[in-house]
């Protein structure tokens, strides 16, 4: 073959191999041209500043640590729709028929050798062999309920491993309204999720772990990390990796999902219930023995304080710790162990950390001073504390007599003596009896009621004896306009309590 042959086959091939390449990239939509001719933007539009950047790096860092600290909770429960609660967040994806509903939940490890603490209503009423546990790294494990405590809402079960990540326990006496909170858990059958938040209030009160007897403690920590079903159980971290609460509760409603806020168990409550289910199976909590409720405004400016906040001692449990420390009904708690007390849950909280034997110091105010009493808590009686008095009955009571009312227009209400025969029947030797009252009235508002008992006053921090009507006239006539009072009542039932009142009365 000549050369000049040889060159031409050369030039032919080339262009074959050339044109073959374009006809591809036609087809695959990439070729030899396509990425020189096509390019996108990559650059950063801004630099974040270095504080930014760093707190994105501890967010993941944060979940990094946790993830593997929390657990994933499968479990077979015995269906028991009355006690269904439509704040908590356990996930029921199904119910078969017998009765027996499979759910999820979370679960905080606290020790190497396998002890979980959750919420009480994931694992309540688990049929046998119905819990089951998965692990960060996708391990199982069958798990048995150690013990649980209806009060708080804590459980803690226990797994069989000896090589877990436990997770750091914060605490929760630390926590301020607007720091950054992380939530850890299995919301809707999605393990691992991280959500954040900040902390929106703490010691809240929601009203939902009550027994028959109204009791239960309830100082959550609020917040607006995204939680929902699946949940319960898991941590509440602070941006150290800390857990300082136990996800509990949702304000969903009957939706039963998340609307904005959550509700989580402070880890020193839950710490203090876990080792006593850890030790014993149980947890046996001490009382003052006291029934009790707020302090508002009225209440304060009726007792003279300087304070606006603290719990009002309403009645005292007979033979009760308190009675034997020497309170008394109308006493307003400000203080506990050193600590302030602003509310009544906060008081429960503090005090149901501790065993029956144990002390507590409770600084108190009363009759325009403040004083220090030490209570040797007792076991539980069945009026106390954890029964918080609330709101007054809205019932009318059952009149009595009928004869000689005296009107006190201002306020809405008239009173009458109280004969010999209510005196017997109330067990009382002195008061006056409450004969009507006008609807939407300072009275009404009060929550006074006919049929009341009135046979004590405080003003200023001042006890006065209410005897008869005219004792009453007197003590209203001496009012200043806009003074707030408190009427200390009693009902048909034998309760007693205190109602705040502003005046003028007549």
């Amino acid at each position: 073959m000549s050369k000049r042959a040889v060159l031409t086959a050369i030039v032919f091939v080339s262009v074959g191999i050339l044109s073959g390449a374009v006809l591809v990239s036609s087809f695959t939509g990439a070729g030899l041209f396509a990425d020189s001719r096509i390019s996108f933007n990559t650059e950063a539009p801004f630099t974040p500043s270095a504080s930014v950047a760093e707190l994105n790096n501890t967010f993941s860092d944060v979940a990094g640590r946790v993830n593997p600290q929390v657990v994933y909770i499968m479990v077979k429960a015995e269906t028991k729709q009355s006690e269904e609660n439509p704040h908590w967040f356990f996930n029921i994806p199904q119910q078969n028929e017998d009765n027996i509903q499979q759910g999820s939940g979370s679960g905080i490890i606290l020790t190497k050798d396998g002890y979980i603490l959750t919420n009480r209503h994931v694992v309540e009423n688990a049929i046998k062999d119905g819990i089951k546990v998965t692990l960060f790294d996708n391990r199982e494990f069958d798990a048995r309920v150690v013990g649980e405590d209806e009060y708080t809402d804590i459980a803690v079960i226990k797994i069989d491993a000896d090589d877990l990540s436990p997770a750091s326990l914060g605490n929760s006496d630390d926590v301020k309204v607007g720091e950054w909170v992380m939530a850890v858990g299995n919301p809707l059958g999605f393990t691992s999720t991280v959500t954040a938040g900040i902390v929106s209030a703490i010691s809240r009160n929601i009203g939902i772990m009550r027994d028959r007897q109204g009791l239960g403690i309830e100082n959550f920590i609020q917040t607006d990390a995204a939680v929902n079903p699946g949940n319960s159980g898991g941590a509440l971290v602070n941006l150290e990796g800390q857990v300082i609460g136990v996800n509990t509760a949702i304000a969903g409603g009957r939706s039963g999902t998340y609307v904005g806020y959550s509700f989580a168990v402070p880890i020193n409550l839950a710490k203090a219930v876990a080792k006593s289910l850890m030790k014993d199976g149980k947890y046996e909590r001490g009382y003052i023995g006291i029934r009790i409720k707020d302090i508002n405004a009225k209440f304060a400016e009726a007792l003279g304080m300087d304070v606006y906040k603290g719990v009002f001692v309403e009645s005292l449990v007979p033979d009760g710790a308190g009675k034997a420390a020497g309170l008394k009904d109308g006493d307003a708690i400000v203080e506990v162990d050193g600590k302030p007390v602003e509310s009544s849950n906060q008081l429960q909280a503090r005090v149901g950390m501790k065993h029956p034997g144990e002390t507590v110091s409770l600084k108190i105010w009363r009759d325009g001073k403040y004083l220090t009493k030490t209570v040797t808590l007792k076991a539980q009686e069945v009026d106390d504390e954890l029964a918080d008095a609330g709101d007054s009955k809205d019932i009318e009571e059952k009149s009595i007599d009928m004869s000689k009312p005296m009107t006190f227009e201002k306020a809405g209400f008239s009173v009458k003596p109280i004969t010999d025969e209510a005196k017997q029947s109330l067990d009382i030797d002195k008061g006056v009896l409450v004969d009507n009252v006008k609807r939407n009235s300072p009275a009404d508002d009060a929550t006074l009621r006919k049929g009341l008992v009135i046979f004590e006053a405080v003003r200023k921090g001042q006890r006065v004896e209410i005897n008869s009507v005219a004792d009453f006239k007197k003590f209203a006539k001496s009012l200043d306009d806009g003074e707030s009072v408190l009427l200390r009542v009693k009902y048909s039932s034998k309760d007693v309590t205190f109602l705040p009142i502003k005046a003028p009365l007549e």
